[in-house]
């Protein structure tokens, strides 16, 4: 439902109120990443999905966790491993003995955020079950369409491909994500107060919903409501395309992420309390939303090159839309 451009501000304003009130509840729990959280909650109200990327043990689930309960939304968790089927993900067709029928169970993608564990433990034909979830919200399982409900945020953990037993993302499924972030380790200060506080209680007993997923549906309709100018959107335009040519990448950045980029700035926009995008905004985003659907050659791996120095690159490239 499309907002009143009236109500816009006063929705701004308990938008802000909100995500202001949701990372102070998650930085209960994940101390020292505010960077992290904020981008979480950028991706959470402009409609996507995050992918956190690092080693285990860093708080990636957690993160997650703890977002989940801040929301007060219903949560389910897939621990990805190798042996799990694409049916335990979006669910299967059931013989019903009494009624002699065929019967929906649902999968554990059926909540409003899906914490998927490890995603790259398991095989592509299992990460491939989440394609047709994160694009479209829905299921089709049998030739019948299940829709899912809103707001739906996969909230995927992965570890380096590097280590053993992990399968490198497709590049349909990275594309799905609308950011990727790494959480690193915390600070000394930060590991210090871990140890002195959840060493003794469960952290996510002080997490306590802040708003419900109504309220989360009602704050993403104004961030669709955030101006961009048409200049700005030729800027996003001009960012992508130029990945495209890039001498460092066999693989640039798809349309898809011009329009993740976009809504991702006006997210980040709304949460400042703007009701308008500035490349500023599209500029902090960049990295996250694009450097992880790059494909670079095999020159530029070589010569320790990643997606994030091909978008900044990008960036000191790309003129700056002029203002009116």
């Amino acid at each position: 439902m499309a907002l009143d451009p009236q109500d816009l501000p006063a929705a701004l304003e308990r938008l802000r109120a909100a995500a202001d009130d949701l990372a102070a509840a998650v930085d209960r729990v994940i101390q020292g990443k505010d960077e992290t959280v904020r981008l979480a909650l950028t991706v959470l109200f402009s409609g996507g999905h995050l992918l956190v990327e690092d080693v285990p043990g860093v708080g990636k689930t957690m993160l997650a966790k703890s977002l989940a309960r801040a929301i007060d939304g219903s949560v389910r968790r897939i621990q990805f491993t190798p042996d799990l089927l694409p049916s335990d993900v979006t669910g299967s067709s059931i013989w019903n003995q009494e009624r002699a029928a065929f019967e929906f169970r649902p999968g554990a993608v059926f909540a409003n955020v899906v914490i998927g564990d490890e995603i790259n433990r398991a095989s592509p034909k299992t990460q491939s079950a989440l394609l047709e979830c994160m694009e479209e919200g829905q299921v089709t399982v049998d030739g019948r369409t299940w829709p899912l409900e809103r707001p739906f945020i996969v909230f995927a953990t992965q570890n380096p491909v590097e280590m053993d037993g992990t399968y490198p993302l497709p590049e349909a499924q990275r594309d799905r994500f609308t950011a990727r972030v790494s959480m690193g380790y915390p600070s000394a200060a930060a590991e210090l107060t871990m140890l002195s506080e959840h060493g003794v209680t469960e952290p996510l007993d002080a997490v306590t919903p802040v708003v419900d997923v109504a309220q989360v549906r009602d704050l993403s309709a104004a961030v669709r409501g955030v101006h961009a100018a048409e200049a700005l959107k030729q800027y996003v335009v001009d960012l992508v395309r130029r990945t495209r040519a890039h001498p460092d990448l066999r693989l640039g950045a798809s349309p898809r992420a011009a329009l993740h980029l976009l809504r991702a700035a006006r997210s980040r926009a709304a949460l400042e309390g703007r009701d308008h995008v500035l490349p500023d905004d599209v500029q902090a985003l960049a990295v996250p939303v694009v450097a992880h659907r790059l494909l670079l050659t095999a020159d530029a791996l070589l010569a320790g090159r990643d997606g994030a120095d091909v978008v900044m690159d990008v960036l000191r490239s790309t003129a700056l839309p002029s203002p009116r």
